[in-house]
């Protein structure tokens, strides 16, 4: 009985990581989905020209409602910036978003949250420890579809641009007082050690086969590098 006991605890044990990497895989698999979507319909999407001025696209598939009205958010997602020097999107990190609610999409179970990083410079930095955007950075609503040129030159002043979607709906919408941080245990899950945001948003980091459909997704829509 103890014999086997000991080899039921061993078993559970070593299952860890691969329950840990078919978690992670499955939030980049969400995330590359949520973001195909989106894109999917051009009239209601993001402008692409928009997009291609973007040098690192957050995607949070899901992102968890507390409250009617009133209530915290809570979601799990990752980054990617434009690689350098080279066509595409570099690994992703993973990133944890939480805070206030999340715009007009008050009562929903769950909703997708999109931001467009227009300026990295910082980024690095301040995904070491929570940040709360708004105040470290500049955020706005983006611009929807076939978005006026003043309204989107008006976007464009932010440092990042926020949309989230739910029950179909889809909107630029603020994010203001929603705090942003890396996600260590997830980076860990996909990289197979330990690695802090920066280390892999700079680029050189191979992407894991489970990153991938959200690296390709991105370069579909948005190939050029920086």
């Amino acid at each position: 009985m103890k014999k086997v006991f000991l080899t039921a605890l061993v078993i559970f044990l070593s299952s860890g990581p691969l329950l840990a990497d078919k978690e992670t895989d499955e939030r980049l698999a969400n995330a590359a989905k949520a973001f195909t979507e989106i894109m999917s319909a051009p009239d209601k999407g993001i402008p692409g020209d928009v997009l291609d001025k973007a040098e690192c696209v957050i995607v949070v598939p899901g992102m968890k409602k507390g409250g009617f009205i009133i209530g915290g958010s809570f979601g799990r997602g990752a980054i990617s910036c434009r690689g350098k020097g080279k066509m595409g999107w570099d690994a992703p990190a993973m990133v944890e978003l939480g805070g206030g609610s999340v715009g007009f999409q008050i009562g929903a179970e769950a909703t997708d949250v999109v931001m467009l990083v227009l300026n990295r410079e910082g980024i690095d930095s301040l995904l070491k420890s929570k940040f709360t955007l708004g105040g470290e950075a500049s955020v706005a609503g983006g611009p929807v579809g076939r978005s006026s040129t003043a309204e989107t030159d008006a976007a464009m002043k932010a440092k990042i641009l926020s949309y989230s979607r739910s029950r179909g709906a889809f909107a630029g919408v603020s994010l203001n007082g929603v705090t942003l941080h890396q996600d260590e245990g997830a980076n860990k899950a996909v990289y197979g050690k330990q690695l802090q945001a920066d280390e892999i948003l700079a680029g050189g980091v191979a992407t894991p086969p489970g990153a991938k459909p959200l690296t390709n997704v991105l370069t579909k829509y948005s190939p050029k590098g920086i």
